[in-house]
């Protein structure tokens, strides 16, 4: 216990270093919120790799969809890394930062409304992220409760408590270099973390071949497949049909998430985004590829997770409950892995979500004429009270009826980036994209993901969002050509300026 505990404070020391440390550069409102837009290669391919990838993720979805696909949920860590973060900062990085950087964007509603001239529609988007990043953040928290129960026998009120006040107190200290320089600390913690994990529970079940065997006899009671032999040892599982909308999801999604994107918005020059690509894909083959596969192996632990009152496995508990076995030394390094993973996707959600209220929904339209100084002021009040908000969520939701995890993520992910993926995408590439196709998208992804939630029709919030993604790529360029078409000379010149700058800085970087 003593030894667990020197971890974790040697954790909060350096972290709180690293935030007093960063306090200069977090002086205006471009340094608070993008670094001054001169975070390199690592430090952005790290914020993006650890923004993505959270206690959710390694504690919930790893749990639950190891448990329901077996090996082949391993799908979805390859999918992370080859489409969310690999195709993502080729796609997406280069006229990311460009374009950002020319219309002097520093959130996502600000590109939508000055791409697409409209103020009401950057009002919409800001809304937009305000509502659906909260129970995100507040989902951050709960895949704690069940491991720091296991290490330390501590209340989940006190986990939470206390990584909400420590993220609280170093993001407002230094904004965004803070999170970026935390988030690489993190990263590596992470990165060591994963491989003695996966290496200690393979050693517990006799080996890498010896789990296989064992999981291949594992009955499968999927239903539609029941009777399947070897099905959770198979190439696409007893369920393709729900591990592709999983893929689908977590894997495209972040195409449209605010607090992902917005990381190529602050990297020095569109020359490191090749060395970020290679780097925040590494990161996301070990950490998503690792967790997945750990959690192919959940049903061999079948003997030692919580049940509910009708005998359905408590998802949340799976991976803790293979983790339980191991020494002491793991179990405290795995603690500060998922206290890690954590808090850098929770830092990165405050702030997007506090400067996106400023920036765009409070400055201007309630706000008149704010000064520089006070814009950082009140982003920094905003983090106090977002931080604050998502840990009350999270506090009433431990005691709900929403006992899963992943269905807080998957519903805000799924509005999310159903709202903004395919309007950022064409916005980026697309001349002719609409305002008004924008809208579409916007009403139908969130009218479609809540709607979902009361009445099912589409199954799972996880189907709902990935359906909702789709649909817009087909919706924007539909409605676009049916509707009044942007003003071509002012869009021209956008496009050209942006991708002049573009050019001149490759130069530069030769």
């Amino acid at each position: 216990m003593l030894f667990k505990l020197a971890m974790m404070l040697a954790f909060f020391a350096v972290t709180l270093f690293i935030g007093f440390r960063a306090r200069k550069s977090a002086r205006d409102v471009e340094g608070f919120v993008l670094g001054g837009r001169r975070v390199g290669p690592w430090l952005s391919a790290f914020a993006y790799g650890t923004s993505y990838f959270s206690a959710v993720v390694f504690i919930g979805y790893a749990g639950q969809f190891g448990w329901k696909y077996g090996m082949a949920a391993l799908w979805i860590g390859l999918g992370n890394a080859f489409i969310g973060s690999l195709l993502a900062w080729y796609v997406l990085g280069a006229r990311t930062r460009a374009m950002t950087h020319h219309l002097q964007a520093r959130t996502l509603p600000e590109f939508l409304g000055a791409r697409f001239s409209s103020r009401w529609l950057r009002i919409a988007a800001a809304g937009i992220v305000f509502v659906f990043l909260i129970p995100y953040t507040a989902s951050v928290y709960s895949g704690l409760s069940r491991l720091f129960d296991m290490a330390f026998g501590a209340p989940y009120e006190w986990c939470i408590i206390l990584m909400a006040a420590l993220t609280c107190v170093y993001v407002v200290m230094g904004g965004y270099m803070a999170t970026a320089v935390n988030d690489t600390v993190q990263g590596f913690i992470m990165l060591f973390g994963i491989i003695a994990v996966i290496v200690a529970v393979l050693g517990g079940y006799g080996g890498f071949t010896q789990a296989m065997i064992a999981l291949s006899r594992v009955p499968n009671d999927t239903p539609g497949t029941a009777g399947m032999q070897g099905a959770f040892v198979s190439l696409y599982g007893p369920d393709p049909f729900n591990l592709a909308g999983v893929f689908i999801l977590t894997s495209l999604g972040v195409w449209g998430l605010p607090q992902m994107v917005q990381k190529f918005y602050a990297i020095q020059s569109v020359d490191a985004i090749k060395r970020g690509a290679v780097i925040s894909t590494g990161f996301a083959l070990a950490v998503a590829g690792g967790s997945y596969f750990l959690g192919g192996f959940g049903r061999l632990a079948a003997d030692v997770i919580a049940y509910t009152p009708a005998h359905t496995p408590v998802y949340d508990s799976i991976i803790p409950a293979m983790l339980a076995r191991m020494p002491d030394l793991l179990i405290g390094l795995t603690v500060v892995l998922v206290l890690s993973a954590s808090m850098s996707t929770l830092s990165s959600l405050v702030l997007t979500s506090s400067s996106t209220l400023t920036l765009d929904f409070l400055k201007d339209n309630f706000l008149k004429d704010m000064s520089v100084g006070r814009q950082v002021k009140v982003i920094r009040l905003l983090i106090v009270a977002f931080v604050l908000i998502s840990t009350l969520i999270a506090l009433i939701q431990y005691n709900s009826s929403v006992t899963f995890i992943a269905q807080l993520m998957s519903i805000s992910w799924g509005a999310l980036a159903g709202a903004f993926l395919a309007p950022f995408l064409y916005g980026l590439y697309w001349r002719g994209a609409t305002a008004a196709s924008v809208w579409v998208c916007f009403v139908f992804a969130i009218g479609l993901v809540c709607a979902n939630m009361f009445w099912g029709y589409v199954g799972s919030p996880i189907n709902a969002g990935a359906l909702a993604m789709l649909a817009g790529l087909v919706i924007v360029p539909l409605v676009s050509l049916v509707t009044p078409k942007p003003d071509a000379a002012r869009v021209g010149r956008l496009f050209r300026e942006s991708y002049r700058n573009f050019h001149d800085e490759r130069i530069d970087a030769d």
